[in-house]
C-alpha cells in the first residue's frame, strides 16, 4: 500500500509540474483566476437564484442543489480536517502559488467539487448544456492546478465529491418528496 501511495504521489508531482510549469503567461493566469473564482460558493448560490428566476419549473433541481451542497461541504471539511495534505507550494521547492488559497490544506479541491456539483445538476436539468458546463467544471479543476494550489488527485477527488453529492441530493429529494426529475 505504501508503494502505491508513493507512486500516486510521484505521478501527482509530475503532472502538477507539467501544468504549473507553464504558469508564466499572465493572460492565462488571469483567465484561470477568474475561472477559478466562478466556482466559489457565492457564485454557485447566484447561479441557483438566477436558475430559479429564469426557469421556475426547475426549482426541484435547485432544492437538490441545496441538499447536495450541504452534503458536499460537510464531507469537504471532514476530509480537509482529517487528511491535512499540504498544498503544492508548501510541499514542493521553488513553487509559489499564483493566488492566495482559501485555507491551509489541498485535499480535496472544494472549487472543483462545487463546479462538478453544479455541472451535474445543470446537465440533468438542461441536457443540451451538458458539454459546456462539463467543460467549465473541468477547466475550474485545471485552473486549481495551474494556479498552484492543488495536485491533480485533489482535483480528481473534488470531481468525484461534486458529482456524487449532486447525485445524492437528487436521490434524497426524489425519495423524500416523490419528486420526478
Amino acid at each position: 500500500m505504501a508503494n502505491l501511495i508513493q507512486q500516486v504521489t510521484q505521478w501527482d508531482i509530475r503532472v502538477f509540474g507539467k501544468i504549473f510549469g507553464d504558469a508564466e503567461r499572465k493572460a492565462w493566469t488571469r483567465f484561470f483566476y477568474v475561472l477559478s473564482r466562478s466556482a466559489e460558493s457565492y457564485s454557485c448560490a447566484l447561479m441557483g437564484l438566477l436558475w430559479t428566476a429564469l426557469a421556475p419549473e426547475t426549482l426541484p433541481y435547485v432544492a437538490a442543489g441545496i441538499v447536495a451542497f450541504a452534503l458536499e461541504l460537510t464531507l469537504y471539511y471532514l476530509l480537509k480536517k482529517n487528511i491535512k495534505r499540504p498544498r503544492p507550494f508548501v510541499h514542493l521547492e521553488g513553487i509559489q502559488c499564483l493566488i492566495i488559497p482559501p485555507d491551509e490544506f489541498s485535499f480535496p479541491s472544494g472549487h472543483t467539487a462545487a463546479a462538478f456539483l453544479m455541472a451535474t445538476l445543470i446537465s440533468m436539468a438542461f441536457p443540451v448544456l451538458m458539454a459546456p458546463v462539463l467543460l467549465w467544471a473541468m477547466l475550474v479543476g485545471f485552473s486549481r492546478i495551474y494556479l498552484g494550489v492543488h495536485y491533480p488527485t485533489d482535483v480528481l477527488a473534488g470531481m468525484l465529491l461534486g458529482v456524487l453529492s449532486a447525485q445524492v441530493g437528487m436521490f434524497l429529494l426524489h425519495f423524500a418528496f416523490r419528486l420526478s426529475f
